[in-house]
């Protein structure tokens, strides 16, 4: 008996350990009792809770990014007249679409993923399905293909996220990136011929508007350049002509000042500037002496006089 009374003790013991649980760092806990989901939610650490049979705790990893691939595949083997992923554009031709999306569990939403966890994947490979037939039938077949995997994937991300939330799924969205967009095997050649030859046409095009920007860019700075010489230029005339006029209104006040002393003070002034205009001319070698052109016959008008070496 007494040992039947250790074990009967040992097993309820054990029993009531069951309701010890452990929250890994990362992770959050959703409790039912007896089926009623229980408002609280278990932070990481350690938890008691009822025993097993009354209460249940489930454990989710909220930190953990899971992701699901949806559209096309290219291993699918199914026979199908159309496989998955196989989209008709607004042109009307087929393009292969695959996308990968990646997602992780709310915290504070943590009961509502409980509950949906077993469909959680289907119900976002359907809408992402959806998401990506409404943008690609919208477009031409040569948008789709060389603009596709920039410009679906946050499109993807954004209406993803909108269309899920009536479902209560618990859900955030991370990211929805395009893995594959490309013709079908059967027209791929032909598609790649026509790329190559718009890849050819880009370049050239990009080519040629780098030359326009750089002669542009020559062009502006020689104007700057012409700009700020001829500025310069105006500056130093505009600066010459006015000492010129300031040493004239000079002069003419000591025209003023000297012509009641000396009333040939006009004429003194003239043989000074006279003088002065003769040395210039005789430096330059412009004009030199009557004396070196005298001949036997006295000065000979019609001699030009030579300029000295």
């Amino acid at each position: 008996m007494r040992y039947l009374r250790i074990l009967l003790v040992l097993l309820i013991a054990a029993y009531l350990l069951t309701g010890v649980v452990q929250i890994r760092p990362g992770e959050r806990g959703v409790v039912r009792r007896f089926g009623r989901l229980l408002p609280n939610r278990l932070e990481p650490g350690l938890a008691i809770q009822l025993p097993w049979g009354m209460d249940r705790v489930d454990r989710v990893a909220v930190d953990r990014v899971q992701s699901v691939t949806v559209g096309y595949q290219e291993d699918d083997l199914s026979g199908e007249t159309m496989p998955a992923g196989q989209l008709l554009t607004g042109d009307h031709n087929l393009v292969n679409v695959q996308a990968v999306l990646t997602y992780k569990v709310r915290a504070d939403e943590v009961a509502d993923y409980i509950f949906q966890a077993d469909r959680v994947d289907a119900l976002l490979g359907r809408t992402v399905e959806a998401v990506m037939a409404q943008w690609v039938a919208g477009r031409t077949v040569d948008d789709v293909l060389l603009n596709g995997k920039n410009a679906m994937r946050p499109v993807l991300k954004e209406q993803t996220q909108t269309w899920i939330e009536p479902y209560r799924l618990g859900v955030q969205i991370l990211d929805a990136r395009v893995a594959l967009i490309a013709p079908p095997n059967d027209v791929k050649p032909d598609f790649d011929s026509v790329a190559l030859a718009q890849t050819r046409n880009t370049t050239l095009r990009n080519t040629a508007e780098q030359n326009v920007a750089r002669e542009l860019r020559m062009a502006e700075a020689e104007q700057y350049r012409l700009e700020q010489e001829t500025a310069a230029y105006v500056h130093a005339r505009k600066l010459l002509a006015q000492q010129e006029a300031d040493r004239f209104l000079k002069r003419l006040r000591q025209y003023e000042i000297g012509r009641k002393d000396n009333p040939y003070y006009l004429r003194q002034i003239w043989e000074e500037e006279r003088s002065k205009l003769f040395a210039r001319l005789k430096e330059n070698g412009q004009i030199d002496l009557l004396d070196h052109h005298l001949g036997a016959n006295g000065l000979d008008l019609f001699t030009a006089p030579q300029k000295q070496p």
